[in-house]
């Protein structure tokens, strides 16, 4: 009985999706091809100076990219910074510097790893102005990035541009993201989610103690945090708090907000290029491996061993009655699948496989289904070299799309690829090596052995490759945490965006090539080896330091 309702509640998300996938993607890809601006969007680029029609190299795009993000680093610091000087602070301290470090870089990094309790150190000002902003324009750059990844596969002449970043990031905003965080909102609010300016109140409860309830304009921000694959949650308990997630059908929702623009997105790099069947096989390949995930994640929590989950009827520890098993692993596989790092239920609590299901998830680059954008320009990356790989072993040219695969880009994925394992197990080492980040790091585990183990492993996989979700057992707001894991995840944002707009220009830099004989690139074998490539690529490099942490402690109990 379990088992069906486990496939019931993958079908649900499925079906919706479905029905969204083509609608959706197809309207995406009209927003970034579109030749006519909108009134408003006329009047942002009068007021800020832009030439809407100017055509950028992958230099020009990247510098914008990075310039955008520099000054959004420093408006929402200052923010953090300033806050008990910002109207609706409700008597709120300002931030430490490191850790308003911490969450500036986390947010414009679309990461939204928080190592404070957000109920208790943010005011609403701080939270709507600053990281709600955070999460409609981070998700848009990523948005952006993937689409000017796009142009570079689809553009038909020599010296074609990638398009203007400007443009790519207010159409993502007004036309996509506002319209679907409206709608998402309304829906939130009638299911249950909180939005209001009450402030903190207090009450007795039927005990007689005392208690303070916070509120806050809630929905609003759960919506993007949902649509745009952030994660920040607005109370420290994150999507498992009433307030944020009240009931089974709003899990259900928030599920299919997390994966409704990164599975839509193969539909819109398909139409854009050309060539649907390019994007259904990119769609398969995430659908494989979201499923390959999910099942061994719930039979891992349903498998629960001891007295007390068999009372239960599975893992229960950690997870909200109102959910059970089957709606927190579901949410747990979305969020660890995509840059969505807002959890419904306590990763930590989870049994040891069950916990390394959800690292591998992560490990696998975020692929299944990825972030908001992210998620397609990463596949993207993975697709080059399986589509490499075939060719040479069928003696043909690597040839995709009418683009030449050569040593150029093939040099920019390689070292794309290696990007997130070098951060996180380079910089766990590093942290490690460091005598003051060191001892930081063994006090701040909640847990001794393999188990602290994996917490610190969760934590930099997280920041590394900008989920934001935790193990929760790891106390991570101490000064030299702060500074390191925001130099990961700074780190994990932006260096793959220069590589992926590096091979964008690449790509948009060749003519079309001719090919004589078509290559099956889109037939249940490429995706079969799509998909063991992407696994035989990610994990391996992982599995040293697994057998110290999950493994371990999987096997041992």
């Amino acid at each position: 009985m379990e088992w069906i309702l486990a496939a019931v509640a993958l079908l649900t998300v499925i079906v919706v999706l479905g029905l969204l996938y083509r609608p959706l993607g197809d309207y995406m890809a009209w927003v970034f091809t579109s030749d006519r601006h909108w009134g408003i969007e006329r009047l942002v680029y009068r007021l800020s100076g832009i030439d809407p029609d100017r055509q950028q190299t992958w230099r020009r795009y990247l510098a914008a990219v990075l310039l955008f993000s520099a000054v959004g680093f420093a408006l929402l610091y200052l923010i953090l910074r300033l806050q008990p000087v910002l109207p609706f602070s409700l008597g709120l301290p300002p931030m430490s510097p490191d850790l308003a470090f911490n969450t500036a870089i986390s947010f414009v990094g679309n990461t939204n790893w928080q190592s404070y309790s957000p109920e208790h150190t943010l005011g609403y000002a701080a939270q709507m102005g600053g990281l709600a902003v955070q999460n409609f324009v981070s998700a848009g750059v990523s948005m952006a990035v993937a689409v000017a990844l796009i142009r570079g596969f689809a553009s038909r002449g020599r010296r074609s541009g990638l398009g203007n970043f400007w443009v790519d990031l207010v159409r993502a905003n007004i036309r996509i993201l506002l319209p679907l965080s409206i709608v998402a909102a309304i829906v939130l609010i009638a299911g249950g989610v909180i939005q209001n300016f009450a402030g903190f109140t207090d009450i007795t409860t039927v005990a007689g103690a005392g208690q303070t309830i916070p509120g806050g304009p809630v929905a609003s921000q759960e919506a993007i945090k949902m649509i745009g694959t952030n994660g920040g949650g607005f109370f420290n308990a994150n999507s498992a708090h009433p307030f944020e997630n009240p009931t089974p059908w709003t899990n259900i929702l928030q599920t299919v907000l997390l994966l409704l623009i990164p599975f839509a997105m193969p539909r819109t790099f398909g139409t854009m290029v050309g060539d649907q069947r390019a994007g259904y096989a990119l769609l398969l390949t995430m659908a494989v491996l979201f499923v390959l995930v999910y099942i061994p994640l719930t039979a891992f929590e349903f498998a629960g061993v001891g007295t007390a989950p068999e009372l239960a009827g599975g893992a229960m520890e950690g997870k909200e009655q109102r959910f059970g098993i089957i709606g927190s692993t579901l949410f747990a596989t979305a969020t660890t699948g995509t840059t969505g790092g807002a959890v419904n239920s306590m990763h930590g609590s989870y049994t040891a496989l069950g916990g390394l299901m959800l690292m591998f998830d992560m490990m696998l680059g975020e692929v299944a289904p990825g972030g908001a954008g992210s998620g397609l320009y990463a596949i993207l990356v993975l697709l080059v070299i399986a589509v490499f790989l075939t060719t040479l072993l069928l003696g043909r040219s690597p040839v995709y799309l009418g683009k030449r695969l050569g040593v150029r880009e093939l040099k920019i994925v390689s070292i794309s690829i290696l990007v997130m394992p070098t951060l996180a197990i380079g910089g766990m080492a590093v942290g490690f090596a460091i005598p003051a980040v060191h001892d930081e790091i063994i006090a701040s585990t909640g847990n001794a052995g393999s188990h602290g183990l994996s917490e610190v492993l969760y934590a930099f996989i997280s920041a590394a490759i900008n989920n934001g979700s935790a193990f929760a057992g790891l106390y991570a707001n101490t000064p030299l945490l702060n500074i390191t894991l925001g130099v990961v995840i700074m780190l994990g944002r932006f260096l793959p965006i220069v590589l992926v707009l590096a091979l964008a220009g690449s790509l948009a830099a060749q003519g079309k090539v001719a090919t004589t004989v078509e290559m099956p690139l889109h037939r249940p074998q490429f995706i079969v080896l799509l998909v063991s490539l992407i696994i035989f690529i990610t994990v391996p490099m992982f599995v040293p330091i697994m057998l110290a942490g999950p493994l371990a402690e999987g096997l041992n109990g």
